[in-house]
């Protein structure tokens, strides 16, 4: 089982799960122009992709899916609530799966649990995907933590953990008052210290990767990130990985 990213951050998403012979997108905020430059860094190409999740319905997440899914002929899983979100965008896509986000699911190799998150979107979710023996977590895009969240993340064996933002800041940024609440808000994005706190509350013995994910440019450092996380789980600092916006991040094998 292995991962890698396209790109994360405001102007757009992916992640890449691979297991034996199935690859699954994870998200897709790009044109297929910037993607199939993307995936070619990976060594992959758009028709060797076998479905695309998507997290939620805002544009840095879906807006290159429907066109992705339509040329290359790629089935899409989301939620209803995402599907009535972004109705306009995929109601007339042949290849639709709707999904619960409290129940398991498989595609191809890839065992999947999804579930919820607190979110300013209609029914938003994350995942864990499993090849049976490792397990990868991904939770980005949301603003606080519950208790079945963290039971869920714990003992994986890679996580993909949003760290959007400093409080200190986004507070001091020349964003406007309603968006810094937006931002900073219990249905909004995960800053450096929530993320380390829900790090805490985790199991992290089987951690092979952690990736800091989803960091905003302005309200935000690499450093910032690596810190808080790698002060949670007593690491070295440069033992967290960061998922770039314009380079997302190479490879990472679990064995």
């Amino acid at each position: 089982m292995r991962f890698a990213c396209l790109g994360s951050g405001s102007q757009g998403n992916g992640l890449i799960i691979e297991v034996a012979k199935t690859r699954l997108l994870l998200d897709c905020g790009f044109s297929i122009k910037e993607v199939t430059t993307r995936l070619s860094r990976l060594g992959l190409q758009p028709d060797m992709l076998d479905g695309i999740i998507i997290t939620h319905e805002h544009e840095d997440h879906i807006g290159g899916v429907e066109r992705l899914a339509r040329r290359f002929d790629v089935p899409v899983w989301l939620t209803h609530g995402t599907l009535r979100g972004a109705k306009k965008t995929f109601s007339t896509l042949p290849r639709i799966n709707i999904i619960d986000s409290h129940q398991r699911f498989s595609i191809g190799d890839v065992d999947i649990q999804p579930y919820p998150v607190p979110h300013d979107a209609y029914e938003p979710a994350q995942f864990v995907f499993s090849d049976g023996a490792f397990r990868l977590g991904v939770l980005t895009d949301t603003g606080s933590s519950t208790t079945h969240i963290e039971a869920v993340l714990s003992r994986c064996h890679a996580l993909v953990l949003e760290c959007n933002h400093d409080a200190q800041l986004l507070a001091n940024s020349n964003y406007p008052q309603n968006l810094k609440q937006r931002v900073g808000g219990r249905f909004g994005h995960l800053e450096n210290a929530a993320s380390a706190q829900i790090l805490e509350k985790l199991d992290c013995s089987l951690l092979q990767h952690l990736i800091a994910a989803h960091l905003s440019k302005i309200n935000n450092t690499p450093k910032l990130a690596q810190s808080a996380l790698s002060g949670a789980i007593n690491c070295n600092l440069d033992w967290i990985g960061v998922a770039e916006q314009s380079m997302g991040f190479d490879w990472r094998q679990l064995v």
